[in-house]
This record gives C-alpha cells, structure tokens and sequence, in this order.
C-alpha cells in the first residue's frame, strides 16, 4: 500500500496556489537530505500513529520493532518513498503538471478504496514534518513551502476520493 506517497509534492494547474519555483527547491532538497532514510522514515510514521500502520495487512498487530528489520518493511518502505521522489521531482514544473494529477488522483482512488481516511493522510502529514524537523535544515520558509505542496497533494487526492 502506498499510503505515504500522498505526501507527493506537486504544482496542478487547477490548484489555488501553485509551488513557486524556489518552494519546489526547497522541497526538493530537504527531500533529498532524507529520500535515502526509507525504513526511518516509514518506522517514524507507524511508531507515532500505529493506526496508520495497521492499514497495511503485512504489518498489521505485529510488533513495530520486530518488523521494522524485514525485507517486507524495506521493500514497502522503498516503494513509497520511491513514489514520494518521482513526484516531488516533477514538482516545480508546469509542463508536468497534468502527470501529478494523474499520478495524485489514482493515489488518492486507490487508498480510498482501502479505507484510508482524510484523518490518516493528516497524521501521516504530522509524523513526516516531525520526521524533517529533525532531519533537515527547517525554517519558516521550508515549513510553508512544505505545507503548501501537501495542501495541494491532499487537494487532488481527496478529490479522487469523494469520486
């Protein structure tokens, strides 16, 4: 389940406010300052909301610490920080805006699908920003520039799910 990539970062053309240039770059860099961290990041995510990790069914009741060393944690972990880097490297460019819709919007139909609620996609929202808080160089500028691209994730990905 690729839960986390609604953290995807994009510019939409039918969103209010698109990322400027220097917020994708700002994304963008802190991004690459932790992209390498998968199993960190998704570890961080399950151990502050643990109802998020009982969404996934391989992982679901088990002991986070048990699991968090399993090939089956680091794959799921790679795919979806994997997923996250594509579409934040698409950020910041108009010419690929109509991608990230696409890529957002099926996202946010298929988590739909699995019973992943709004209330989910803003704890995860928490943990991740937590996450870069304590990882990244994080000022006032990379917190809005941050806040914005998951506001315009969550505006396509919820989108798709009240279809």
């Amino acid at each position: 389940m690729k839960f986390f990539a609604v953290l995807a970062l994009c510019v939409v053309g039918a969103i209010a406010t698109p990322l400027t240039a220097d917020q994708a770059n700002l994304v963008q860099s802190s991004w690459k300052q932790v992209s390498h961290n998968e199993v960190d990041i998704l570890y961080a995510v399950f151990k502050a909301y643990p109802d998020i990790q009982n969404k996934f069914s391989q992982f679901a009741g088990k002991d986070l610490d048990s699991v968090k060393d399993s090939a089956a944690f680091a794959t799921h972990a790679t795919r979806i920080v994997s997923f996250l880097s594509e579409v934040i490297s698409l950020s910041g460019n108009e010419a690929n805006a109509g991608a990230i819709q696409n890529i957002v919007s099926k996202f946010g139909a298929d988590h739909n699908a699995r019973g992943v609620t709004k209330a989910q996609f803003g704890e995860f929202r928490t943990a991740l920003f937590a996450y870069l808080q304590a990882h990244v160089s994080w000022g006032d500028n990379v917190a809005a520039a941050w806040n914005q691209a998951v506001d315009n994730t969550f505006t396509i990905a919820f989108q798709s799910m009240e279809h």
